[in-house]
């Protein structure tokens, strides 16, 4: 096995932990994609390479580039991020219903508005690996949960399940609306103004997903004219948000500039993720996170 770009240091011992052998790149059957571009990648394949393991979660730049093929094993990092970016959506719930923007803005002693997020609705578009934790995450806390896939399976913990003919009811039913789904075709421009109306005016849209599911320009009219009462955003389109965007501006955007998983917390997830992986690998278990040519991510 071999590891490439591995900045943190985590990712050999893991290797060896998971019961692998460290080996040159011309002797290895296993690839670990720590970081590098697709020229660097093509450049590292070899015919004996059989299973290559990338870090991020999201496989849309190394899909829309080719590099993916059905010759040998493709795993991403999906769902290894679950846990920290579920402590951050809670975080973005209680920020959201207790007005948290508004009252760190303020200057003068008064009360401010504010919910409880027990006994409101969060509907989750995606419930993979983080939309499952999110699910788990807001179990003590009494909150009604939709969860949408595109296959409308039983999700687990959900208190209803939907399917993607189920999106319009969820926006409309919900408190909370968040985005975790991985950018495909289908999800591209999935939350537009139409969306966008359909939801409550007093709910928020949380995306810790990709920017490019959320028409930008809708989003901030929506949030100026109060289609909508704000928005939690970890991720836009563009990216990175350029300064003097509108979205910088607005009272009622959070914006945390893609660190809902900071490199740190992402470090000891994607060694755990190696572990068990190489794990599985040499016990012949099929391996988390394949990445399909067919579905898109």
């Amino acid at each position: 096995m071999f590891v490439h770009g591995d900045a943190s240091g985590l990712l050999e011992p893991a290797v060896r932990a998971g019961g692998g052998s460290l080996a040159p790149l011309e002797q290895a059957n296993v690839l670990v994609w720590a970081s590098g571009d697709a020229a660097e990648l093509r450049a590292t394949l070899h015919p004996g390479i059989e299973w290559v393991q990338f870090r991020p979660a999201g496989m849309e730049r190394w899909l829309e580039q080719g590099v993916i093929d059905e010759e040998r094993l493709w795993t991403a990092g999906k769902g290894t991020f679950a846990a920290p970016i579920a402590e951050y959506v809670l975080t973005m719930l209680f920020a959201a219903a207790r007005h948290l923007p508004e009252v760190l803005a303020q200057r003068t002693w008064r009360e401010p508005p504010a919910r409880l997020v027990a006994g409101s609705t969060l509907g989750i578009v995606g419930a993979g690996g983080i939309g499952r934790a999110v699910l788990e995450a807001v179990t003590p806390h009494a909150v009604r949960t939709l969860a949408l896939t595109r296959s409308g399976r039983a999700v687990p913990g959900a208190t209803e399940s939907l399917g993607p003919d189920g999106l319009d009811r969820l926006l409309g039913a919900s408190d909370w609306v968040l985005l975790s789904a991985p950018q495909t075709a289908d999800t591209r421009g999935l939350v537009g103004a139409r969306e966008l109306a359909l939801m409550q005016r007093h709910a928020w849209l949380i995306n810790v997903a990709r920017g490019s599911l959320v028409d930008t320009g809708a989003l901030v009219a929506a949030l100026r004219d109060g289609t909508i009462a704000g928005a939690a955003l970890d991720v836009t389109d563009p990216e990175p948000l350029p300064d003097g965007h509108p979205l910088w501006e607005l009272p009622n955007a959070i914006l945390t500039s893609h660190s809902a998983n900071t490199q740190a917390m992402g470090d000891v997830c994607v060694a755990e993720r190696v572990r068990e992986n190489v794990r599985r690998f040499a016990s012949g278990e099929e391996l988390l996170g394949l990445v399909s040519l067919a579905d898109g991510y």
